[in-house]
């Protein structure tokens, strides 16, 4: 039995079915502010790097040009470490969604054996049929409480919408 991704890529806010809602939904908390603010310091880096690149006296001859290329590598750092602020899980009766780095992929619940949280890891994975598992970056250890809470929702959701189909 191969587990199906329902849809990959996908954009837009609803779930795959019309209609459908999402009873939960779960981001990760430290790991958003930090990457806020480390994306804030490679821009304001990279800006004062680019701003006062023709003051110095190294000989190097550096246009305007080139000041504008230092605080446009300063923009892309800073959003590509904003990309780790997109991780994302929400359960609802179609299923499980999981949106990690990249991409958007649901699993229904007759393709999912349960959420687990492995011993000595970052983040809770879903374990799906076939002895495979994704990684659900939104549920991390170092939120402490609220992974708690959210791994414990997740598995709520499932035993009462896995003993629905059965």
């Amino acid at each position: 039995m191969t587990v199906p991704v329902v849809r990959t890529w996908r954009r837009g806010a609803g779930a795959s079915e019309p209609g459908a809602t999402w009873e939960f939904e779960v981001r990760p908390r430290r790991a958003i502010r930090t990457a806020v603010v480390v994306a804030i310091v490679i821009l304001v880096f990279f800006t004062a790097g680019g701003l006062l690149l023709r003051t110095g006296s190294t000989g190097v001859n550096f246009r305007v040009a080139d000041q504008v290329g230092m605080i446009l590598i300063g923009v892309l750092g800073a959003a590509a470490v904003l990309l780790l602020t997109r991780p994302r899980v929400r359960a609802g009766a179609a299923g499980v969604s999981v949106r990690n780095i990249l991409g958007d992929h649901e699993y229904p619940w007759a393709y999912i054996r349960g959420a687990a949280f492995p011993d000595r890891k970052s983040w809770a994975r879903l374990e799906l049929a076939d002895d495979d598992y994704v990684p659900m970056l939104a549920i991390r250890s170092n939120d402490k409480a609220h992974a708690a809470d959210a791994i414990e929702r997740l598995r709520e959701l499932g035993a009462t919408y896995s003993s629905d189909q059965d």
